[in-house]
């Protein structure tokens, strides 16, 4: 297993990228789930305030479906150095790959580091962020928030009485992978090319994509609270904790 990347620039940017062209269909929302209000504004909004108080950032890049209709705030509400790109794919990883794209076809630098981020993990924060990009950027490959697993793990068999128990999963090495996921520009976007024409199959994160390489991305210990909100019982969590914040 390759270990590392080649030789990088050692003095390069971070830039953000944040995937929100999805529906989310299971979060059971009229809107998509990123425009649900939660704490009172669109759950997105929260997310990008986040990120716009890591000072190690340059730019953040949000990408959208090309059908987007939602009402972005204007200029002074915000975030500086954030910018829209209406290239969002049919996957999670077919609009980071579009953006990738968007990203260098601007001018960025292939060595610059991207800190891919899913929008819906609005409970990130500035923090955790920084920790992330001062434990990756000097490290060959890059990594991502993860947190190790804290519960007994089962795998399931299915008969006629329903969905049981088949064995229990070792969990001592296992982790639950977060976001944001920091790895060169340049290289994830070639990662993400070689499985392109498959329609991404198994890519389920970056971190997966660069497995591929046979790279090995650093584990940087997360948060409890930096969930996905996926489900309807998620938005109430997620606006406990923002109030809780305030």
């Amino acid at each position: 297993m390759t270990d590392a990347l080649p030789s990088q620039n050692t003095s390069p940017h971070f830039h953000a990228l944040i995937p929100c062209a999805g529906v989310g269909s299971r979060a059971g929302t009229v809107v998509p789930k990123q425009y649900q209000l939660v704490a009172g504004q669109p759950m997105v909004m929260h997310t990008l305030q986040a990120l716009a108080k890591v000072p190690q950032l340059e730019s953040a890049w949000v990408v959208l479906s090309p059908d987007d209709d939602f009402a972005w705030p204007q200029a002074g509400a915000w975030p500086e150095r954030f910018v829209r790109v209406a290239c969002g794919g049919a996957s999670r990883a077919e609009s980071v790959f579009n953006g990738l794209g968007a990203m260098l076809a601007a001018g960025l630098a292939a060595d610059d580091w991207v800190l891919v981020h899913d929008a819906a993990r609005c409970l990130i924060t500035p923090g955790a962020v920084s920790s992330l990009i001062e434990a990756c950027r000097h490290d060959p490959v890059g990594g991502l928030l993860a947190l190790p697993l804290p519960d007994t793990l089962k795998s399931q068999r299915q008969d006629a009485r329903g969905v049981r128990v088949q064995s229990t999963v070792p969990r001592e090495d296992k982790w639950l992978a977060q976001t944001p996921q920091m790895f060169r520009l340049g290289g994830l976007h070639e990662a993400l090319t070689q499985v392109a024409a498959t329609g991404f199959v198994g890519i389920t994160d970056e971190s997966s994509a660069m497995e591929r390489l046979g790279l090995a991305p650093r584990l940087v210990p997360g948060s409890a609270q930096n969930l996905k909100v996926t489900y309807p019982a998620d938005f109430a969590f997620a606006e406990a904790v923002l109030k809780g914040r305030t």
